[in-house]
């Protein structure tokens, strides 16, 4: 297995398919130049430099972390892992809707309460201890967004129409399912991430022909995002308001 770059390689490969120099990149996440070059020569990032820099390049701020082989704060995890399961049903009911429900779905979801973290995000589970691999950041990032293998597995076939075992995510997060470079592209969209910036980190091309996706996929993928921060309980009101659209 190849070994998986420090930080400073997979930021300064993203950095350079953006077109940003270490200048601007260091202005925009208002972190001195000097702090970057470190972390470009091999040192380690810390946690604030990272809540910077993702927003800077239109990351999620717990991507960059996994990128950096970090663990995510707990505060920034999903508010309930129990919600997982519930989300990605949602999602799949919610794809049947038009722009304009979808719309009203997510107005719903922000509408809702934040609740405090009763408890914190469970740690992972023996069988999800990966070695670090590009593999492994993809389905670490899946959790991210409260999708266990089961819930990405839904998740990844109602967004671009790939039917994957659970097994086989488990089998990306420990290298030993292939990244190809549609697999790589149908990730992407699951995860709201630009395929182009995946292709960047991981140095693996693109498929000349890009495999489908649902149309409303980013909205889609938004949504999943913005349940995070909610219980199981809300998320399946959530989910009993969408079916209940589907039917009007």
């Amino acid at each position: 297995m190849t070994e998986y770059p420090r930080f400073g390689v997979l930021l300064a490969r993203l950095s350079d398919h953006r077109g940003v120099s270490l200048g601007d990149l260091s202005g925009m996440a208002e972190v001195p130049e000097a702090e970057f070059r470190a972390v470009l020569d091999g040192a380690e990032p810390g946690p604030s430099m990272l809540l910077r820099v993702a927003p800077a390049l239109g990351w999620r701020d717990v991507d960059a972390f996994v990128l950096a082989g970090m663990p995510v704060p707990d505060e920034l995890m999903p508010l309930d892992a129990q919600a997982g399961s519930w989300a990605a049903s949602l999602v799949n009911q919610a794809r049947c809707l038009g722009p304009e429900l979808v719309d009203h779905v997510r107005r719903l979801v922000r509408s809702l309460p934040q609740h405090p973290r009763a408890c914190p995000f469970p740690p992972p589970k023996p069988w999800e201890l990966y070695e670090p691999s590009y593999g492994a950041a993809l389905v670490r990032m899946l959790t991210n967004r409260n999708l266990n293998w089961t819930a990405a597995a839904k998740a990844l076939y109602c967004l671009t129409g790939l039917a994957l075992s659970p097994a086989t995510i488990g089998q990306i997060g420990r290298g030993r399912k292939e990244l190809s470079p549609d697999l790589l592209a149908r990730l992407a969209t699951v995860l709201g991430i630009p395929a182009a910036d995946l292709a960047a980190v991981t140095g693996i091309r693109l498929p000349t022909k890009m495999p489908p996706a649902h149309p409303a996929a980013a909205e889609l993928t938004t949504l999943l995002w913005d349940v995070r921060r909610l219980t199981a309980e809300q998320v399946r009101q959530v989910l009993n308001e969408t079916e209940s659209l589907r039917g009007e």
